[in-house]
């Protein structure tokens, strides 16, 4: 059961869990295809009933990121994923069969922006109080907290919790964050954003697929786990390497204001950009799992493999 399944991660992960044999049911306002049901995200209905004999339960609901920060889109963005994440929570609670675990989608942007040291679930400093930051960044790790926080009140005691503290999930499909940065590159614009020491944690899509598998397995391991290669890269470093699987030999710098005029542009926001997201995987590490894509320059080379062979299919909403 993947609530919140229609967009671009949620497509990722159940077109691997239904080639791999797995019955899955997809929670969405707008259901189009075969197993997608109905829900509105904050309010129990008919579709409850799916959760109800379900082995597994991936909440990745909530409004897009990529999106300006103004104050109602902040809105939004907290209330889609707080009231989804309570309502998952309440119909696992009124399940006569709950599911086993319940993973619950959050983000790697609860970290503090710092170049420093890497944040990891043990060491990691929570965000909000960094100085010569944006103030409305603070509200980005308040949503982060407040989602997490859902899942942890929820009365759900035969069911096992995990929260994916989730770093950008990188993949060939159309409309994410690697086609946007692959459209930059081609456009010769792939070049240091603000200097470019922000550093990009990132997960290779398959990593992120086979780490879901492997916590749903792993009876030992609740609370928050970072999703994100162990191999955090300085954004000037990490395009470098993009252009260079790409065969771009040159990216255009761009300064803080023509990042803040192309943001205003693409209607985005330089959050997204701007922040330096420096997160490691210490549990799954710590916990014995494996990256086939540890590094970027290999995971680069494979994924725009994949985009200039056509290996996904494009049907993402």
């Amino acid at each position: 059961m993947i609530p919140g399944g229609a967009g671009q991660v949620g497509t990722i992960l159940k077109r691997a869990l239904t080639a791999a044999g797995h019955e899955v049911v997809v929670l969405t306002r707008r259901p189009a295809r075969e197993r997608e049901v109905r829900w509105d995200g904050e309010s129990l209905g008919p579709w409850a009933a799916e959760i109800d004999g379900s082995d597994l339960v991936v909440n990745l609901a909530g409004r897009s990121v990529n999106c300006r920060y103004t104050g109602a889109n902040l809105r939004a963005m907290m209330d889609s994923r707080v009231h989804s994440a309570r309502v998952v929570g309440e119909a696992i609670a009124a399940a006569v069969r709950p599911p086993r675990v319940w993973l619950q989608m959050s983000t790697a942007t609860v970290y503090a922006h710092r170049f420093d040291a890497p944040n990891d679930e043990t060491t990691g400093v929570i965000g909000g109080a960094e100085s010569g930051v944006p103030g409305y960044w603070a509200y980005s790790v308040e949503i982060a907290k407040a989602w997490e926080r859902a899942q942890e009140r929820a009365e759900t005691p035969r069911t096992r919790k995990v929260s994916l503290r989730t770093a950008m999930v990188m993949s060939p499909d159309r409309g994410g964050v690697l086609d946007t940065l692959l459209r930059l590159t081609r456009l010769g614009l792939g070049g240091p954003i603000a200097g470019g020491a922000q550093y990009i944690s990132w997960i290779h899509d398959r990593d992120f697929v086979r780490a879901v598998e492997f916590l749903a397995d792993r009876d030992d391991l609740t609370g928050p786990v970072n999703l994100a290669a162990p191999d955090p890269l300085p954004q000037r470093t990490f395009m470098r390497v993009l252009r260079a699987a790409w065969g771009v030999p040159v990216g255009l710098p761009a300064t803080r204001w023509m990042a803040e005029l192309g943001a205003f542009a693409l209607r985005s926001d330089t959050e997204l950009l701007l922040k330096s997201r420096r997160v490691t995987p210490g549990r799954l590490l710590e916990a014995g799992f494996a990256f086939d894509h540890p590094r970027w320059p290999q995971a680069a080379d494979d994924l725009v493999r994949r985009v200039r062979g056509g290996l996904v299919p494009h049907d993402i909403r």
